[in-house]
């Protein structure tokens, strides 16, 4: 009697271990091997025109401003933060205002531009939407009118980097 209890005992454990089997080569191929069904769409820069409303900022005060749209948590931002280094004196050369927008609290938004080390003065305090943007980091590049001329969305490559800069 006790053998046939645990020949039962054993065939059940291996039917549960075959099936945990199955059960784990199915997710694994789902995660590695069959495409996604469903991906996100793509951050797209914003179309050149697109009015920016934000507070308090005189778009008329200079012919263009550059608009960096960073995010305290955004690793691309933090990333980027070398490039924005080398970007905001050469925009202060070229007569471009850089104005940061973050999401975040005023005070949160400080402490995060200043543990960067990146030394903007002028900082708001707007939702993504408030400036049409999709994602985190952007930079836009709005004349006088207030609109964007130029954008650029994500960590960018060394080429794109000096696109910004060239278009300055």
């Amino acid at each position: 009697m006790a053998g046939k209890i645990s020949q039962k005992i054993e065939l059940i454990t291996n039917i549960v271990i075959i099936l945990v089997a199955i059960l784990f080569a199915y997710f694994l191929i789902q995660k590695f091997l069959l495409p996604a069904s469903v991906q996100p769409a793509p951050i797209r820069e914003i179309a050149k025109g697109t009015k920016i409303d934000l507070p308090e900022v005189d778009w008329q005060a200079n012919r263009k401003t550059l608009l960096l749209v960073l995010q305290k948590g955004c690793r691309f931002c933090t990333e980027s933060m070398p490039f924005y280094k080398t970007l905001i004196p050469k925009a202060s050369e070229k007569g471009v205002k850089v104005i940061a927008v973050l999401p975040n609290s005023p005070e949160e938004s400080g402490r995060y531009l200043k543990e960067n080390e990146l030394p903007i003065e002028n900082v708001r305090s707007a939702s993504l939407n408030a400036v049409n943007a999709q994602g985190t980091p952007t930079l836009m590049l709005v004349n006088e009118k207030g609109e964007v001329s130029d954008s650029w969305v994500g960590k960018l490559l060394p080429e794109k980097e000096q696109d910004v800069i060239d278009r300055l």
